[in-house]
């Protein structure tokens, strides 16, 4: 019997969503299933707002950022009112698997609409922020990290011209998987990252110490500070005003924002949303649900989405270790 799958975008936009969808659109195609795409997130679950995708919507969409089926957050969805309303427009439309591209909050959401459907729920990790556990990496993050490197290289040709320290935040959320990649690949002099953050005067001791050890060594040359967003009280605002206390002037800082989430996605991206999305449309119709798929070590896995939220996703210690090593600290000891 022919399978009727629904797919939408929910949260953070990232770039490699549409390949996902493409890969959706292909699959389902030769299995002969139905596939529906709802638009704007779960607002277009709840206004049963919803196109058909067929192998015509995927003409040159492998290389698009954003989502074809736009995206948004939804404070409806989080009330069991809304919860019952999206199951009910479910069954209405006899969808048997839907599919969502987001994050952990999409995942969060999925999950509780599972205790009003009794449908088949797979999730994909979209997001540049790469802090779902389960999977090594998630669409749009790859992408973001050569976004953020590459306007960290600008940022460094213009304070190198003036020898000043530059303040450059990332995205992130609440993880330091961006930031700390991001500083890595661009040769920045300093990251600040949530995950070994431990308050802003044991952090500012160390910040100073390099920069002025540099100088001494070096003389007035630039230096770049990467920050992951929603770690520095105050933001770089907090952090520019604490350089210059200990009489750290001429500081510059950069917000790069959403741009980071724009743009054509990297090969990675590419390769990693294809794959994801093949590997969910082999499981519809299978007992597996409530699951999210993703990679590890290349290969396309399975766990449930209440892991993806539930357990703590670390930096990568090899990436760590470098960092610590290529920073400035050679300059304190």
């Amino acid at each position: 019997m022919s399978k009727r799958v629904a797919i939408l975008t929910s949260g953070g936009d990232a770039p490699g969503m549409n390949a996902c969808i493409r890969a959706a659109i292909i699959a389902c195609q030769k299995a002969e299933y139905t596939l529906l795409g709802y638009q704007h997130g779960y607002n277009g679950l709840l206004q049963q707002e919803h196109v058909s995708l067929s192998l015509g919507s995927t003409h040159n969409l492998i290389q698009q950022g954003g989502t074809i089926l736009h995206s948004a957050r939804c404070k409806e969805f989080k009330n069991r009112e809304g919860l019952m309303k999206a199951a009910d427009n479910l069954k209405q439309a006899e969808i048997d698997t839907l599919i969502v591209i987001g994050g952990d909050g999409s995942f969060r959401g999925a999950s509780k609409l599972s205790e009003h459907w009794d449908g088949q729920i797979i999730g994909i990790p979209g997001t540049i922020d790469n802090d779902i556990a389960g999977t090594d990496a998630t669409i749009g993050y790859f992408t973001a990290i050569d976004t953020a490197m590459s306007s960290i290289d600008k940022v460094r040709d213009t304070a190198d011209a003036f020898e000043r320290i530059f303040l450059v935040e990332v995205m992130g959320r609440n993880a330091g998987f961006l930031a700390l990649n991001a500083a890595l690949s661009s040769a920045a002099d300093y990251v600040v990252v949530p995950e070994f953050f431990e308050s802003a005067e044991t952090e500012i001791q160390k910040m100073v110490t390099q920069i002025k050890a540099q100088r001494a060594l070096k003389g007035a040359v630039s230096f770049i500070i990467v920050v992951a967003e929603n770690v520095w009280p105050n933001g770089l605002a907090g952090l520019t005003e604490a350089l210059q206390q200990h009489d750290i002037s001429d500081v510059r800082p950069v917000t790069l924002g959403h741009v980071q989430r724009g743009g054509s996605p990297v090969a990675q991206d590419r390769l990693l949303a294809t794959t994801l999305g093949e590997h969910a449309i082999k499981l519809v119709g299978s007992e597996a649900t409530n699951i999210m798929v993703g990679e590890v070590n290349q290969h396309p896995v399975t766990v449930p989405l209440s892991r993806t939220w539930e357990t703590s996703k670390p930096l990568n210690d090899a990436r760590v270790e470098a960092m610590r090593t290529l920073m400035n600290e050679r300059y304190s000891e």
